[in-house]
Protein backbone atom coordinates (compact mmCIF):
# COMPACT_ATOMS: atom_id res chain seq x y z
CA UNK A 1 0.00 0.00 0.00
CA UNK A 2 1.73 3.66 -1.23
CA UNK A 3 2.15 6.15 1.15
CA UNK A 4 -0.75 8.68 1.17
CA UNK A 5 0.46 12.40 0.37
CA UNK A 6 0.31 14.73 3.38
CA UNK A 7 -0.75 17.68 1.96
CA UNK A 8 -3.55 16.27 0.41
CA UNK A 9 -4.74 14.66 3.70
CA UNK A 10 -4.33 18.27 5.72
CA UNK A 11 -6.61 19.94 2.26
CA UNK A 12 -9.53 17.32 3.74
CA UNK A 13 -9.05 17.63 7.50
CA UNK A 14 -8.89 21.20 7.22
CA UNK A 15 -11.99 21.73 4.99
CA UNK A 16 -13.97 18.73 7.10
CA UNK A 17 -14.38 16.55 4.06
CA UNK A 18 -13.50 13.66 6.41
CA UNK A 19 -16.41 12.93 8.27
CA UNK A 20 -16.77 10.06 11.41
CA UNK A 21 -18.88 8.63 14.16
CA UNK A 22 -22.17 8.53 11.73
CA UNK A 23 -24.19 5.40 9.77
CA UNK A 24 -23.61 6.55 6.09
CA UNK A 25 -24.87 4.46 2.47
CA UNK A 26 -22.17 5.44 -0.17
CA UNK A 27 -23.76 5.47 -3.78
CA UNK A 28 -22.04 1.38 -4.21
CA UNK A 29 -24.97 0.63 -1.35
CA UNK A 30 -22.42 -0.15 1.55
CA UNK A 31 -23.18 1.12 4.67
CA UNK A 32 -19.84 2.99 6.91
CA UNK A 33 -19.44 4.83 9.95
CA UNK A 34 -17.21 6.95 8.16
CA UNK A 35 -17.32 9.41 5.11
CA UNK A 36 -15.47 11.14 2.30
CA UNK A 37 -17.29 14.30 1.73
CA UNK A 38 -15.96 15.67 -1.86
CA UNK A 39 -18.36 18.42 -1.88
CA UNK A 40 -16.61 20.26 1.29
CA UNK A 41 -13.11 20.37 -1.08
CA UNK A 42 -14.92 22.03 -4.26
CA UNK A 43 -16.13 25.29 -3.08
CA UNK A 44 -12.37 25.73 -1.95
CA UNK A 45 -10.83 26.92 -5.96
CA UNK A 46 -7.14 26.97 -4.01
CA UNK A 47 -6.97 23.76 -2.91
CA UNK A 48 -8.72 21.90 -5.22
CA UNK A 49 -6.34 23.54 -7.81
CA UNK A 50 -3.08 22.10 -5.58
CA UNK A 51 -4.80 19.03 -5.04
CA UNK A 52 -4.98 18.70 -9.43
CA UNK A 53 -1.61 19.84 -9.65
CA UNK A 54 -0.51 17.44 -7.34
CA UNK A 55 -2.54 14.87 -9.71
CA UNK A 56 -0.67 16.01 -13.04
CA UNK A 57 2.57 16.35 -11.81
CA UNK A 58 2.41 12.39 -11.63
CA UNK A 59 1.79 12.58 -15.19
CA UNK A 60 4.00 14.97 -16.79
CA UNK A 61 6.27 12.63 -18.40
CA UNK A 62 2.99 10.92 -20.20
CA UNK A 63 1.62 11.57 -23.72
CA UNK A 64 -1.50 12.95 -22.15
CA UNK A 65 -4.09 14.05 -24.31
CA UNK A 66 -7.03 14.26 -22.45
CA UNK A 67 -8.54 14.44 -19.15
CA UNK A 68 -11.99 12.61 -18.67
CA UNK A 69 -13.83 12.47 -14.79
CA UNK A 70 -17.05 11.59 -14.12
CA UNK A 71 -20.19 13.84 -13.62
CA UNK A 72 -20.67 15.47 -11.13
CA UNK A 73 -17.60 15.92 -9.32
CA UNK A 74 -15.10 14.22 -11.60
CA UNK A 75 -16.18 17.71 -14.00
CA UNK A 76 -14.25 20.09 -11.67
CA UNK A 77 -11.37 18.07 -11.12
CA UNK A 78 -10.64 16.62 -14.78
CA UNK A 79 -10.88 20.64 -15.50
CA UNK A 80 -7.81 21.63 -12.82
CA UNK A 81 -5.94 18.64 -13.97
CA UNK A 82 -6.10 19.25 -17.65
CA UNK A 83 -5.47 22.73 -16.45
CA UNK A 84 -1.98 21.75 -14.88
CA UNK A 85 -0.89 19.36 -17.52
CA UNK A 86 -1.26 21.96 -19.88
CA UNK A 87 1.12 24.23 -17.79
CA UNK A 88 3.56 21.42 -17.50
CA UNK A 89 3.53 20.18 -20.87
CA UNK A 90 3.38 23.18 -22.83
CA UNK A 91 0.91 22.42 -25.02
CA UNK A 92 -3.22 22.54 -24.17
CA UNK A 93 -5.09 18.93 -22.67
CA UNK A 94 -8.47 18.72 -22.97
CA UNK A 95 -10.99 17.95 -20.29
CA UNK A 96 -14.30 16.26 -20.74
CA UNK A 97 -16.70 14.22 -18.94
CA UNK A 98 -19.44 10.90 -19.29
CA UNK A 99 -22.57 11.42 -17.76
CA UNK A 100 -24.29 8.81 -15.45
CA UNK A 101 -27.31 7.36 -17.34
CA UNK A 102 -30.26 5.43 -15.68
CA UNK A 103 -28.95 2.31 -16.02
CA UNK A 104 -25.55 3.08 -14.09
CA UNK A 105 -23.31 3.20 -16.74
CA UNK A 106 -21.10 6.54 -17.43
CA UNK A 107 -20.95 7.44 -21.36
CA UNK A 108 -19.94 10.31 -23.92
CA UNK A 109 -22.78 12.55 -24.38
CA UNK A 110 -22.54 16.29 -26.18
CA UNK A 111 -20.40 15.24 -28.83
CA UNK A 112 -17.50 14.63 -26.38
CA UNK A 113 -16.77 11.47 -27.82
CA UNK A 114 -15.43 12.98 -30.82
CA UNK A 115 -12.49 14.12 -28.77
CA UNK A 116 -11.56 10.24 -27.39
CA UNK A 117 -10.78 8.49 -30.26
CA UNK A 118 -7.17 7.81 -31.04
CA UNK A 119 -6.24 9.97 -28.04
CA UNK A 120 -4.29 8.97 -24.55
CA UNK A 121 -6.69 10.13 -21.91
CA UNK A 122 -6.40 10.01 -18.26
CA UNK A 123 -9.57 9.48 -16.34
CA UNK A 124 -9.47 10.92 -13.16
CA UNK A 125 -12.12 10.26 -9.76
CA UNK A 126 -12.31 12.10 -6.58
CA UNK A 127 -13.39 8.96 -4.12
CA UNK A 128 -13.42 5.63 -5.19
CA UNK A 129 -14.85 3.41 -3.36
CA UNK A 130 -15.81 -0.08 -5.30
CA UNK A 131 -13.99 1.14 -8.38
CA UNK A 132 -17.19 0.56 -9.88
CA UNK A 133 -17.98 4.14 -11.76
CA UNK A 134 -14.51 4.49 -12.56
CA UNK A 135 -13.90 1.53 -14.55
CA UNK A 136 -17.53 2.22 -16.55
CA UNK A 137 -15.51 5.64 -17.41
CA UNK A 138 -12.59 3.87 -18.48
CA UNK A 139 -14.77 1.07 -20.55
CA UNK A 140 -16.27 4.18 -22.38
CA UNK A 141 -13.48 5.79 -23.26
CA UNK A 142 -12.06 2.56 -24.95
CA UNK A 143 -15.21 1.51 -26.38
CA UNK A 144 -14.89 4.95 -28.49
CA UNK A 145 -11.60 4.09 -29.50
CA UNK A 146 -9.87 6.03 -26.83
CA UNK A 147 -6.15 4.79 -25.48
CA UNK A 148 -5.98 4.44 -21.37
CA UNK A 149 -2.75 5.80 -20.16
CA UNK A 150 -3.92 5.75 -16.82
CA UNK A 151 -6.93 6.31 -14.07
CA UNK A 152 -6.05 8.19 -11.21
CA UNK A 153 -8.49 9.18 -7.87
CA UNK A 154 -8.04 11.93 -5.16
CA UNK A 155 -8.73 8.88 -2.22
CA UNK A 156 -9.01 5.60 -2.51
CA UNK A 157 -10.81 4.14 0.10
CA UNK A 158 -9.86 0.91 -0.32
CA UNK A 159 -6.51 0.20 -1.34
CA UNK A 160 -6.59 -3.20 -0.71
CA UNK A 161 -9.01 -4.27 -3.42
CA UNK A 162 -9.15 -1.76 -5.19
CA UNK A 163 -5.79 -1.82 -7.66
CA UNK A 164 -4.42 -1.75 -11.06
CA UNK A 165 -5.58 -5.65 -11.57
CA UNK A 166 -9.07 -4.97 -10.54
CA UNK A 167 -9.32 -1.45 -12.28
CA UNK A 168 -8.34 -2.89 -15.08
CA UNK A 169 -5.31 -0.41 -16.37
CA UNK A 170 -2.50 1.49 -14.14
CA UNK A 171 -4.08 3.05 -11.30
CA UNK A 172 -2.54 5.72 -8.67
CA UNK A 173 -4.62 7.88 -5.66
CA UNK A 174 -2.98 10.58 -3.88
CA UNK A 175 -4.30 9.45 -0.50
CA UNK A 176 -6.25 6.65 1.40
CA UNK A 177 -8.31 6.91 4.31
CA UNK A 178 -8.67 3.35 6.25
CA UNK A 179 -12.55 2.46 6.44
CA UNK A 180 -14.57 -0.40 7.56
CA UNK A 181 -17.14 -0.79 4.92
CA UNK A 182 -19.91 -3.28 5.15
CA UNK A 183 -22.64 -4.71 2.87
CA UNK A 184 -26.18 -4.08 4.42
CA UNK A 185 -26.69 -7.89 5.84
CA UNK A 186 -23.26 -7.28 7.76
CA UNK A 187 -23.77 -3.87 8.86
CA UNK A 188 -23.00 -4.04 12.22
CA UNK A 189 -24.62 0.21 12.52
CA UNK A 190 -27.99 -1.59 11.12
CA UNK A 191 -27.98 -3.89 13.91
CA UNK A 192 -27.00 -1.63 16.65
CA UNK A 193 -29.94 0.45 15.58
CA UNK A 194 -28.11 3.73 14.54
CA UNK A 195 -30.10 6.07 12.46
CA UNK A 196 -29.03 6.23 8.79
CA UNK A 197 -27.00 10.04 8.08
CA UNK A 198 -29.68 11.54 5.36
CA UNK A 199 -27.62 14.92 5.15
CA UNK A 200 -24.66 13.06 3.22
CA UNK A 201 -23.64 10.09 1.24
CA UNK A 202 -27.00 8.46 -0.44
CA UNK A 203 -28.78 7.61 3.19
CA UNK A 204 -32.09 9.53 2.17
CA UNK A 205 -32.44 7.90 -0.92
CA UNK A 206 -31.49 4.35 0.49
CA UNK A 207 -34.37 5.17 3.10
CA UNK A 208 -37.08 6.15 -0.04
CA UNK A 209 -36.18 3.05 -1.72
CA UNK A 210 -37.34 0.90 1.76
CA UNK A 211 -40.83 2.56 1.92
Amino acid sequence: MQVSNQEVIDILKKTNAIVSDSHFVYVSGKHSAEYVNKDYVYPHTAYVSRIAEIMAQKYKGSPIDVVVGPSVGGIILSQWVAHHLSLLRGREVLSIYTEKQKDGDQIFTRGYDTYIRGRNVLVVEDVVTTGGSLRKVINSVQNEGGRVISACAIVNKDSVNINPSFIGVPFDYLATVGMNVYDEKDCPLCKSGVPINITLGHGKKYLESKK
